[in-house]
């Protein structure tokens, strides 16, 4: 009997899930895309590298794709079974609510972890993968679009505009070429007409022009002599370098130290190796103050022996004669110059790498709360969706968006305060699951207990009983008139 209502559980919920997790999925993806589509468009890639591209993209998401789709198909699942009866049979059997949750609350410990594993091992390299290639995408300049009567600019100190192409795309007609070969102006080139073609490597650009003329001027920009070059040609040709619009492919270790492309092990590394660097920026700077301080450098021995002054101290200025008074002036001038230049100095080392502990933590902190957050909205969904008795894509998916904004909204508001230093990573990190938890025992016990909390009937009653409660202290009281 428990093995077959087990299978009943988990059937029922693995549809669900399947298909709440592509759709979420998908929609992230579409976000993304749309994040990135102004520096995709243009750039002449393939379709292998779009979807390079997309496949690294998505892998981020899956840590945001799996607790939404946990609380919509938990909604869902139980909301079917709630509206077909199936859940009342079950407890008027005398099985809780919590043991029939078994089966599945294993599965979001599972699907946790595999959260977990994602964001710790998948997702840094991904990003690494991900930043790399969004580099050389990004640097990369637009694909070689030639178009009539508009100047093309992307090749490296050139300037091309034609005037009219012919529609084989390979005839010109009208040709201006600006090149820029030194500071004093830029040569030109004007061509009747011309044939461009693009090389077998697609490393070069050839136009073999026809009637037109160059012209040079060569000299200095401090020597107002200079000399002028008019060439006409019948044939001329002309080559330019591709190379800049191809994409480079940079090697991505310059990105491995980045916070985000690090595991849980390699983070914590990271955080000993920079709080290292800030106690040695610490004493460092310790060692510079007693340099300047020579009074700290006496023995306790010799400071014992100076007799203490009964009398009121006497002004510095009668201490030091007067031969020596401007050298000591500028010598603690020049000390409180030194001082304050080392403290700006090792202040913003020591600041900047605070700024890099705070990040590494918040990374550190993000790979379990997010895992934690699957199993949290897994105790919201299951019992709302016992409490709702609603199937389907309707009330179901309108709560379940509800929580998830609440959860990532809080989410995001928590990352924002600890990357402000308004609140730690512990509290910042995890203040959507803080917020959450109780959220989900208060809805766990009322389901247990067979709540109305979401039926109308129940506040209509209730309604209804206190207008009544109302209506009787509004009542007046009746007056014994005597005879």
């Amino acid at each position: 009997m428990i093995k077959k209502l087990d299978k009943l559980i988990l059937k029922s919920f693995l549809g669900p899930f399947v298909v709440t997790f592509f759709i979420a999925y998908f929609v992230l993806m579409m976000q993304s895309l749309w994040k990135y589509i102004d520096d995709l468009v243009g750039k002449g890639l393939d379709f292998a590298t779009i979807g390079l591209f997309l496949w690294y993209v998505s892998a981020s998401l899956l840590t945001l794709a799996m607790p939404i789709a946990i609380l919509i198909s938990s909604i869902m699942t139980f909301g079917n079974l709630g509206e077909s009866f199936e859940l009342v049979a079950i407890k008027s059997s005398g099985i809780s609510l919590l043991r029939f949750m078994r089966p599945l609350i294993v599965v979001a410990i599972l699907l946790s972890g595999v959260t977990f594993l994602f964001a710790n091992y998948v997702i840094p390299y991904a990003n690494l993968k991900f930043v790399t290639l969004y580099n050389d995408i990004y640097y990369k300049k637009p694909a070689f679009d030639l178009k009539e009567g508009v100047f093309f600019t992307h090749i490296p100190r050139y300037a091309i505009k034609v005037q009219k192409k012919d529609p084989d795309g390979k005839t010109i007609h009208n040709v201006l070429i600006y090149e820029q070969d030194n500071t004093l102006q830029d040569n030109c080139i004007v061509a009747e007409k011309g044939v461009m073609k693009i090389s077998d490597d697609k490393r070069f650009l050839e136009f073999n022009l026809e009637n037109g003329y160059r012209y040079q001027e060569r000299g200095n920009s401090l020597d107002t002599a200079t000399e002028f070059i008019r060439l006409g040609f019948s044939s001329f040709k002309k080559l330019f370098d591709l190379s800049s619009l191809q994409k480079q492919n940079t090697n991505d270790s310059i990105y491995r130290t980045n916070y985000k492309m690090l595991s849980v092990k390699q983070l914590n590394h990271s955080i000993d190796s920079i709080k290292r660097i800030d106690d040695s920026l610490s004493k460092k700077l310790n060692l510079e103050i007693v340099s300047y301080m020579h009074h700290f450098n006496i023995p306790d021995s010799i400071r014992k022996k100076v007799p203490v002054m009964s009398k009121a101290p006497l002004k510095l200025d009668r201490l030091i004669p007067d031969s020596l008074r401007l050298n000591v002036y500028n010598d603690a001038i020049s000390i409180a110059s030194n001082l304050r230049f080392s403290f700006q100095n090792t202040g913003t080392e020591i600041d900047t790498h605070l700024y890099d502990i705070r990040y590494h933590n918040i990374e550190w902190h993000r790979k379990f709360s997010l895992s934690m957050a699957c199993l949290v909205l897994f105790f919201i969904g299951a019992p709302l969706g016992s409490i709702i008795r609603k199937g389907g894509l309707g009330m179901p998916l309108v709560v379940a968006i509800i929580f998830f904004l609440i959860f990532h909204l809080l989410n995001m508001f928590g990352e924002k305060f600890v990357k402000e230093g308004l609140a730690s990573p512990l509290i910042g990190m995890w203040l959507a699951v803080i917020v959450l938890i109780p959220v989900g025992i208060f809805l766990t016990y009322k389901a247990m207990h067979d709540s109305q909390l979401f039926s109308k009937e129940f506040y209509y009653r209730s309604f209804n009983k206190i207008r009544l409660l109302l209506s009787t202290f509004n009542k007046p009281k009746s007056t014994n008139v005597p005879d």
